[in-house]
C-alpha cells in the first residue's frame, strides 16, 4: 500500500470506502495461506461386557438306613384247676 496524492493505493484490489470521506480508501484483506494445527485427543469410552456365569447346585441326599429293634412282650393267664376229686379229699 502506498499513499498519493492523499489517496490510498494499493497495487493488487484498490477499493474506495465511500463512507462520507471520499479521502479514506482500503486494501482487500490478504488471505494468508491455512495454518493447520493438530490437536491430538484421548477419549476413553466404556464398554460393558455381560459374563453370564450359571451355577448349578447338586444336592446328593445320602439315605442311611439305620435299624433299631422294637421289642414286644405278651402276657397270658392261663388257669389250671388241681381238683383231687370230689368230697374224697386225702391229706
Amino acid at each position: 500500500m502506498f499513499f498519493n496524492n492523499n489517496k490510498c493505493c494499493c497495487k493488487n484490489n484498490w477499493q474506495q470506502e465511500g463512507f462520507g470521506d471520499m479521502n479514506q480508501c482500503g486494501c482487500g484483506p490478504i488471505v494468508e495461506p491455512v495454518i493447520e494445527r493438530c490437536v491430538e485427543r484421548n477419549i476413553c469410552h466404556q464398554v460393558e461386557h455381560v459374563c453370564p456365569i450359571h451355577t448349578r447346585v447338586i444336592n446328593n441326599h445320602i439315605i442311611e438306613h439305620t435299624y433299631r429293634p422294637e421289642y414286644s412282650c405278651s402276657e397270658e393267664n392261663t388257669v389250671t384247676n388241681i381238683d383231687p376229686g370230689c368230697c374224697g379229699q386225702n391229706f
